[in-house]
């Protein structure tokens, strides 16, 4: 069981001038899990989520859903031969890595679930081969999948190959029906994506994290060339107060420069978990984006730690669109492009408790100073968002252990 609120202020809500909102973020999550047999477990989650304070006419699509099933699923697991393997079928989650590719985006609401099959083979070193369709939320009715399965892939996990290394190789497909190219001739997608993810520890109290990946595949009549980086490295003052862990930031994602028409160089981000992938405010999402940013992490105590962030936001190309979280829209570029890639530059500070580990407390402040870009397309206004949440989590299982992510 899990009990979620939180308290949520913003001062320029949907980049409107003067638009201060305050409202309340409720989620309820409940879950039973049956194990009939020493290979077979039954699993099945529902889902209750409001918006409290805002008009339904401005409750976005990931805040509110009435009393739904979230994930329902079998597992099916052994040791054939010596190597362990587990198969869930039904609704469930994906997550790997950093979640910058695919991710549940747990700060949200909704977070994410997809309907299929997963087959994770292995432990330390493992393989997720999965064929799976995402769940599309619907507030007042059932949550449901398109048609067929969409989205499939390998994702690796190697953790023994190298030392003080663990990497991510993967390899992942995604198909949609009903695309329109930029000739305006109707047809399908048919996209990969390649790549791999890669953290470790260095000598000296260094730590680092990347991720590289390459798209390429058809939309429509259009061929697709397309990917993204970020790379991460931080340093750990081990023996100063409060462990202050100082690190460097920066991540790219492709825009179309529209220079050939038969070509689409938009990096498409997938299903990420974008909070707070590009500040606290969560208004731009993974594609045609650059980002140079700087984080600070300290710990006064063991179960307190304080994160500050500063960074300087930035288009990748003038002549694409500004990208929301969800990957709409936001600004659609004018002929020509943009005057400049100038998004602006955020300052965010935050701090998590955790309360014998069934409690956790989360509080944060984010603010956006727009940039030419926002301001001179009817986007300037600057935006604050403060919040505070409360997380409370408990399992009624003789080998129960709480998560306190």
């Amino acid at each position: 069981m899990e009990l979620r609120g939180r308290t949520e202020g913003q001062s320029s809500y949907n980049y409107t001038q003067n638009g201060d909102r305050a409202y309340e973020l409720t989620r309820v999550y409940g879950s039973v899990e049956v194990r009939s047999t020493k290979f077979l477990t039954g699993y099945l989650q529902f889902i209750d989520t409001h918006a409290l304070g805002l008009p339904t006419h401005v409750i976005a699509g990931n805040m509110r859903d009435a009393f739904d099933f979230r994930q329902g699923y079998v597992e099916l697991h052994g040791h054939p031969g010596a190597v362990p393997v587990e198969v869930f079928v039904g609704r469930q989650e994906l997550k790997f890595g950093s979640e910058r590719i695919i991710g549940i985006s747990d700060w949200t609401n909704n977070s994410r679930s997809w309907d299929g099959v997963d087959a994770r083979i292995g432990d330390k070193n493992r393989v997720d081969l999965f064929s799976t369709s995402v769940v599309t939320v619907y507030p007042t009715s059932l949550d449901k999948h398109g048609a067929g399965l969409t989205f499939h892939g390998a994702y690796g996990s190697i953790t023994t190959w190298i030392p003080k290394v663990h990497l991510s190789p993967y390899l992942l497909f995604h198909t949609v029906r009903g695309v329109t190219s930029s000739q305006g001739v109707k047809g399908n997608e048919v996209e990969a994506t390649f790549g791999s993810e890669v953290e470790g520890s260095l000598p000296w109290n260094f730590d680092y994290e990347a991720n590289a990946s390459l798209q390429r595949g058809s939309y429509s009549t259009s061929s697709i060339h397309a990917g993204q980086t970020f790379e991460k490295l931080a340093y750990t003052f081990e023996k100063l107060p409060w462990e202050p862990r100082i690190g460097g930031e920066f991540d790219y994602a492709t825009g179309n420069n529209h220079a050939n028409a038969n070509v689409m160089a938009t990096y498409d981000q997938s299903y990420p978990s974008n909070h707070n992938a590009f500040g606290l405010v969560d208004l731009f999402g993974y594609q045609n984006i650059r980002q140079e940013r700087i984080n600070l992490d300290l710990g006064p105590r063991k179960n307190l730690t304080l994160l500050f962030q500063g960074g300087f936001l930035n288009l990748a190309q003038e002549n694409d669109s500004v990208y929301s979280s969800s990957a709409s829209t936001t600004i659609k570029a004018p002929t020509g492009g943009f005057a400049t890639t100038d998004l602006g530059h955020e300052f965010d500070a935050s701090a998590k408790y955790v309360f014998h580990d069934y409690i956790v407390a989360n509080v944060g402040v984010g603010h956006l100073f727009p940039g030419e870009v926002l301001l001179d397309n009817k986007h300037g206004a600057a935006d604050t968002i403060g919040y505070f949440s409360l997380t409370y989590r408990f399992r009624v299982d003789k080998q129960a252990k709480t998560s306190t992510q």
